[in-house]
């Protein structure tokens, strides 16, 4: 990693002792928080910046969501897929411009396949443009005290300006969890069902690690592997954000660690995660890992090692196979008898941002990246 490691004990005792000891060297940022007391149970560099990637699409769907709460328009309103959508790179849907779906159906599909095309869709639909989207995403940001974060966009695909934190992360995961329980559900479907097609989670802890229950992965090559998972065992639910894994699997297998671990920590004398106090060295300067994860080299290596292959239930005692085919949710355009949102439509303009603090680079999608 090009960044410093700082690992600040929260919780006294020997459970904490040895999830220190244990941590993998090559983990980024991480936190885990107990998502009904907000009580912080570990972190290690949770004020560091980082690029959300399609983590990003968590901040798209509770705007969403609040835009449904203040009656701007129904989970049957009609998403209709615009040419600028059609042109964003993959992963994506791939429905031709004038294609309407539903907005229900539209999170849907950004939950499990991270369409970047269909997160475009919303935010014009939703918003009136992606720049006027992106400043709704952003006051919501400051409403939550995501004091570390910056949006430009929906989806997650790279800008220099587009940039979080493991903490900002954790009060977003806790805010959707909270505010909005009656929707868990769009985070915890195993699969989508489009047409003659299945398209599995990314997020492999769900159906795997027992009480899964959301919420979204991320990847651009900036970022590394990212995920934000959540799981509820006895009724108290957990949620944790891992940054900067080198491939999917160790993302995964990270994750469930810091879950599994984080059901054996109480917290009940644990920060808040509201007041947590920011610390780190450089913590304002986004980490950019192009240059370790999408080498050619660490390409080849994911490849040779089967990240695509589910080598992640084999290696990891937190994880079990799916005993089952995953259950499909069947989506697909039409059905949107609701009313049009009840926003005006903008030009699409760059909305004004500061000047980033950190040498700068072009804020232009990278091809092929997504969940």
């Amino acid at each position: 990693m090009c960044f410093s490691r700082v690992v600040t004990p929260i919780v006294a005792g020997a459970v904490m002792g040895m999830v220190a000891a244990v941590a993998p060297a090559s983990a980024g940022p991480t936190i885990v928080i107990d998502v009904n007391s907000g009580r912080v149970l570990s972190h290690e560099d949770a004020f560091q910046r980082w690029y959300p990637a399609s983590i990003t699409k968590l901040m798209t769907a509770y705007v969403a969501f609040e835009a449904v709460q203040k009656g701007e328009l129904q989970f049957n309103s009609p998403i209709t897929i615009s040419k600028k959508a059609t042109r964003e790179p993959p992963s994506k849907m791939g429905y031709p411009a004038g294609s309407v779906l539903t907005l229900d159906n539209a999170i849907k599909l950004i939950m499990v396949k991270s369409a970047n095309d269909v997160s475009t869709a919303i935010a014009e639909n939703v918003g009136g443009s992606v720049g006027a989207f992106a400043e709704r995403m952003n006051a919501a940001a400051r409403k939550l005290g995501m004091t570390g974060t910056n949006y430009v966009n929906p989806h997650g695909l790279f800008s220099t300006e587009q940039y979080t934190t493991a903490r900002d992360l954790a009060l977003l995961v806790r805010a959707i969890r909270t505010e909005f329980p009656q929707h868990a559900h769009y985070f915890s479907m195993e699969a989508v069902r489009a047409g003659d097609k299945i398209l599995p989670n990314y997020n492999w802890l769900v159906g795997r690690f027992p009480g899964a229950d959301g919420m979204k992965t991320g990847y651009i090559c900036s970022s590394g592997f990212n995920l934000a998972a959540t799981a509820t065992r006895n009724g108290r639910t957990l949620a944790t954000i891992v940054l900067g894994a080198p491939s999917q699997v160790e993302r995964g297998e990270e994750a469930a660690r810091l879950l599994a671990e984080g059901f054996q920590i109480q917290g009940a004398v644990a920060p808040s995660l509201q007041n947590f106090a920011p610390y780190g060295n450089g913590r304002n300067v986004a980490v950019d890992l192009r240059p370790q994860i999408c080498s050619e080299a660490a390409v080849k290596a994911r490849y040779e090692r089967g990240d695509d292959d589910g080598m992640l239930v084999q290696r990891s005692p937190y994880l079990t196979a799916m005993d089952h085919e995953p259950r499909a949710v069947t989506i697909g355009l039409g059905g949107a008898t609701g009313p049009a949102p009840s926003v005006p439509r903008f030009a699409d303009v760059p909305i004004p941002t500061p000047r980033p603090d950190y040498p700068f680079k072009s804020a232009t999608a990278e091809t092929g990246q997504g969940g």
